[in-house]
């Protein structure tokens, strides 16, 4: 039901905020997988299924848990922005198994993830009242180790050498969708992670730090890429994925006082690990881990949001009421009011990064089971890896 007041008064516009979410949600994410050459026709048209049964099963799963009232699911502003923030977790987790689920497995996926993304998100903000304003953790974490959990468990090696590089073949049309995706990530993605802040002055911080971290990172791969790859430019999709990175290492630290130099220096190293991660990391996840990562969540979310996890930790601990102001009610409310001291904050702050790591274990492992029965198999061995249901969709 809606609350009162807008029962007996007409609905006021949603916030502009949440306009910039739901676009960076919906069109973005489709936009940020058109590099897999025979994925990319099909990426929005699926992305948009994902996104249209993942809002709904989040703002009922998400209601039980935060805006349940006398038997009653109270929905507005904030269910609306929460909603599309648990779809941008479950789509983030999707890049890490695009080709080997099917449109069923990946409702399921939604079902599963869903649940377990706003269970690790009441755990984390309502129970242990961590400071997680841009979802360093319960997105970017939570998204990327549950899709890698997914994939692992869905691992099928006769399968997967013949086709990986058939998949993600390149092209003129896909650098141009990668093109478009990177130019919504620079416009959309600051307001994305400054709108879960409803006081304006927190939310400058948040705006200001994600574009300096963004800016740094960007120019870190174009200076690393061209050594690592041996080309003179990057390609759009190595620029797309450095834009992601250096905002998903803000996502905790979004709020706090990074300053601009220590945002600066945070997506800077960012952008240097990410590329260093896929030049290295990602083939010992195939070869020794039995992880095949399709979109290489793991380098571009789940590297970043633990870097993030740790800096906003480290921010918590210098955090003083001197240098924040009024804005300490703001950011750390128990610590303004007395009920913490810094450093409990900040042992909060840490000990939630291994507990979104073990829910997001957990769940992927659950989900990877039930996705791995027989009947929900992917298509026959022909089809493999083809997409050929994704494009028809």
């Amino acid at each position: 039901t809606y609350p009162q007041h807008l029962q007996t008064h007409p609905c006021p516009s949603p916030p502009p905020g949440f306009q910039d979410v739901h676009i960076q949600v919906l069109l973005s994410f489709g936009l940020l997988v058109a590099f897999l050459g025979r994925y990319g026709p099909g990426s929005a048209a699926i992305s948009i299924l994902i996104i249209a049964f993942a809002i709904q099963w989040a703002v009922l799963i998400q209601g039980f848990f935060h805006f349940f009232l006398n038997g009653k699911i109270y929905v507005g502003a904030q269910s609306m922005v929460s909603a599309d923030f648990c779809t941008a977790a479950v789509l983030i987790s999707t890049g890490a198994v695009l080709g080997r689920v099917n449109p069923v497995q990946m409702l399921l996926l939604v079902l599963l993830e869903v649940t377990t993304c706003t269970l690790n998100e009441y755990i984390l903000l309502s129970l242990m009242g961590v400071s997680d304003g841009g979802c360093s953790l319960t997105v970017h974490t939570f998204g990327a180790y549950f899709g890698l959990t997914v994939s692992r468990v869905l691992y099928q090696p006769h399968k997967d050498k013949r086709k990986r590089e058939e998949q993600q073949d390149m092209g003129h049309q896909t650098d141009v969708f990668a093109v478009v995706g990177t130019i919504y990530l620079w416009i959309f993605w600051p307001s994305f992670i400054s709108s879960t802040t409803v006081h304006d002055n927190a939310k400058n911080w948040a705006v200001l730090n994600t574009y300096f971290s963004l800016v740094a990172s960007t120019v870190a791969t174009f200076i690393l890429s061209p050594v690592l790859y041996e080309e003179s430019t990057p390609r759009m999709v190595q620029i797309q994925n450095a834009t992601l990175a250096g905002m998903a290492v803000m996502g905790m630290a979004a709020e706090m006082l990074v300053t601009p130099f220590g945002a600066l220096i945070a997506g800077f190293l960012v952008g240097l690990i990410y590329p260093l991660g896929f030049r290295f990391f990602t083939p010992v996840l195939h070869s020794r881990l039995k992880i095949q990562d399709t979109c290489g969540v793991h380098n571009i979310h789940g590297l970043p949001g633990i870097l993030g996890s740790l800096l906003g930790t480290l921010l918590t601990l210098l955090a003083t009421a001197d240098t924040y102001g009024d804005r300490l009610e703001l950011v750390f409310p128990l610590v303004a009011q007395g009920s913490r001291t810094v450093t409990d904050q900040a042992f909060i702050q840490l000990s939630a990064l291994p507990l979104t790591l073990l829910l997001a274990t957990l769940g992927g492992c659950l989900t990877g089971a039930v996705l791995k029965t027989k009947v929900l198999r992917c298509s026959p061995d022909a089809q493999y890896m083809e997409n050929t249901v994704f494009g028809e969709v």
